[in-house]
């Protein structure tokens, strides 16, 4: 299936054909692959060219690299941890630590309360260790989706996810308390204002995820567990459009 008339303007029009939904064609990958990546992040307070405020979002890989992936994500997400744990290790490995890609990471909780929770408490790690080891935030992310259980479960509750951050050796799980404490109803407006906008694009579910080119403002979507190759074919197309 290809991108058709792949641009920023068609995909807000809804004209750009998604790329495979579901979950198929499943790449076998040891559970540990996430832990044996070290991908840089920065941050930035800019608003993409594709139209998303990147303030408080991690942003895996160069500042510098001429292809974006959007990724909206829910810790929750059954689909999300089999993409985690599948394809994103050869997907930082191939495009992300070379430089060619970087990837926006978007916490939207669409399986209710405790995935608020869980995004959240990703925006709370992410401003903690952003400045001095944003790398750590990868460990800490990791480490939750290692933990997912039964949705809605209570496995993403505060209590838990304190406890899983205390397995993370660069993040003070005392500041997260302090912080999902303090701070949880100004960054979950924070959360809905993010989930407004990907509404406004079109996203519906998670994982999902749009691959652009800022330049030549090419866009295109895949939604779902997908494998590498499916990754591969999009960014060629992106990139040749």
């Amino acid at each position: 299936m290809g991108l058709d008339q792949p641009s920023r303007r068609a995909f807000l029009a809804g004209s750009v054909v998604t790329v495979g939904a579901g979950g198929a064609y499943y790449l076998s990958r040891s559970d540990d692959a996430a832990h044996d990546l070290s991908p840089s992040f920065h941050s930035s307070d800019e608003t993409s060219a594709f139209g998303v405020d990147l303030a408080g979002k991690p942003i895996m890989g160069s500042p510098e690299a001429p292809i974006e992936i959007y990724y909206w994500t829910d810790f929750q997400c059954p689909f999300c941890e089999r993409f985690e744990r599948e394809t994103l290790p050869e997907l930082v490995r191939n495009y992300v630590g070379p430089g060619d890609v970087r990837i926006v990471l978007i916490a939207l909780p669409y399986f209710g309360a405790d995935s608020m929770t869980a995004a959240v408490a990703s925006k709370c790690v992410w401003e903690q260790v952003r400045n001095d080891d944003s790398s750590a935030y990868w460990d800490w992310h990791a480490a939750v989706f290692d933990q997912q259980g039964e949705k809605n479960s209570g496995w993403a509750s505060t209590e838990n996810l304190l406890e899983y951050t205390r397995s993370v050796d660069a993040v003070d799980a005392d500041a997260l308390e302090s912080c999902l404490e303090d701070r949880r109803s100004e960054l979950e407006d924070a959360v809905e204002s993010d989930a407004d906008r990907a509404t406004e694009l079109g996203v519906s579910g998670t994982p999902t995820f749009v691959v652009f080119d800022p330049e030549s403002e090419a866009a295109g979507s895949l939604v779902g567990a997908q494998p590498l190759e499916r990754f591969e074919e999009a960014i060629e197309r992106i990139e040749d459009a």
